[in-house]
């Protein structure tokens, strides 16, 4: 690896031995530079801690900057686990290192911190950590292990585990899966939905209580969402509309087959969960509750709007729920494997009688029939804002991308006038 000269001993890390591994001995090398041998407090920019000072510690290292809005939201995440490790005499530290733009918002961000830091002006060692460990995106948390060995994927284990993750051993991080493969094959919708003082939900009214069980045998979407999001507020009224037209679909259908929906809400205050829970029709859990923290940690919940599917048996059909409502609208219930399969070979035989090429009424260029084997893939959707996946419409030029159904043909003359933003 090609490291300047005057990144300080790290160059000397990074060339003895596994470049996975980092030995106690030569930790400080990894942090300090030829001329500084501390790291920052978190209390003043003149306060000081010796970098031997961490040996023998579990140390997380983390990439962030204040400027960018998902750093700010894990770091709130972080100090919380972090200030309940350090109360409870865990031997852990975390070391900041920062990808901010200047010098105040450096300071700025820093204030939030309760743990170290490398000084803003040490660009290089700076840079000789993101090429040691390869950091694409931020946030980014890399735990150091005493033993030398290194863990990559802290932000997933965080937002997943919280402190229960701690100290981020391979024995430990397998002990928790197991236990979260055991939580998850006994699960039911009455363990899931219920605590010891509450087994029921909230009906649109907010005066009805609705028993939890009466859901048993009914397929369920858990509707993670606040009215804070702009996606969320964004992509509920769609969610109303497919929720109506799936519950007419089943009701002509007769059988006792059943589809609801459960908010569980990420607001703020209970003011803004009435207002934006009245505009839903379907069930709720109370605001608070604090099931909705443990069912947040418990299907991985990293972004909303999200919505989980679990099926009849009480067992989770599918995490992608919103991403198949975007792609099918009503005809992805009931959201099963079978169903999937069945709406892609659909899709597949549409896309036969589709055009090669066309243009479309919000972009200039002429845009290509793409699927996931022919230079497609994931996308969000130039018109609707929203997900998409297997067939595209996309301009090779400039890589704008629709859903067919969005596609709104127009003659290349009028595509031509379109100004592009």
């Amino acid at each position: 690896m090609d490291l300047d000269d005057n990144s300080g001993n790290l160059v000397q890390a990074l060339t003895n031995g596994d470049p996975e591994k980092i030995s106690t001995s030569r930790f400080s090398s990894l942090l300090a530079s030829k001329d500084r041998d501390y790291l920052l407090s978190s209390t003043t920019q003149d306060d000081q801690v010796k970098i031997s000072d961490l040996e023998g510690k579990v140390i997380g290292l983390y990439f962030s900057a204040n400027w960018y809005p998902s750093c700010r939201n894990f770091n709130k995440v972080l100090i919380g686990v972090y200030e309940q490790l350090k109360s409870n005499g865990s031997n852990f530290e975390i070391v900041f290192v920062s990808s901010d733009e200047d010098l105040s918002a450096f300071n700025s961000y820093r204030e939030s911190m309760p743990w170290l830091s490398i000084p803003f002006s040490d660009l290089e060692t700076k840079k000789a950590l993101n090429r040691k460990f390869e950091v694409e995106g931020i946030p980014y948390l890399i735990i150091l292990q005493p033993d030398g060995s290194t863990l990559h994927d802290g932000v997933e284990l965080i937002y997943r585990y919280g402190i229960e993750a701690f100290p981020f051993t391979e024995e430990k991080l397998e002990e928790l899966r197991r236990e979260e493969r055991m939580k998850h094959e006994s699960q039911s919708l009455t363990n899931l939905l219920t605590n010891p003082g509450r087994d029921y939900l909230l009906d649109q009214t907010m005066t009805r209580k609705v028993p939890v069980d009466s859901l048993i045998g009914k397929t369920i979407g858990l509707y993670f969402s606040a009215q804070w999001c702009f996606p969320c507020t964004k992509f509920t009224p769609k969610l109303i509309s497919i929720y109506h037209k799936i519950k007419q679909s089943l009701e002509g259908k007769g059988g006792g087959e059943d589809f609801e929906i459960v908010f569980v809400s990420n607001d703020r205050d209970q003011s803004s969960f009435d207002s934006y829970y009245g505009t839903m029709p379907w069930l709720a859990l109370p605001f608070g509750d604090p099931i909705i923290r443990t069912l947040a940690k418990y299907f991985d919940v990293q972004g909303i709007p999200c919505l989980i599917i679990i099926g009849p048996d009480g067992k989770t059909v599918t995490k992608q729920g919103r991403n198949l409502i975007n792609l099918y609208q009503e005809n992805a219930y009931p959201f099963t494997d079978a169903k999937l399969e069945l709406l892609e070979k659909e899709m597949e035989e549409e896309a036969k009688r589709l055009p090669r090429s066309n243009y479309h009424a919000g972009h200039r260029h002429e845009l290509t029939l793409v699927s996931e084997g022919n230079g497609g893939g994931p996308f969000i959707c130039c018109d609707c804002d929203e997900q998409g996946s297997g067939w595209a419409y996309q301009c090779l030029g400039c890589g704008y991308e629709v859903h067919p159904r969005c596609m709104r043909a127009v003659d290349p003359a009028t595509a031509a006038s379109v100004q592009h933003t």
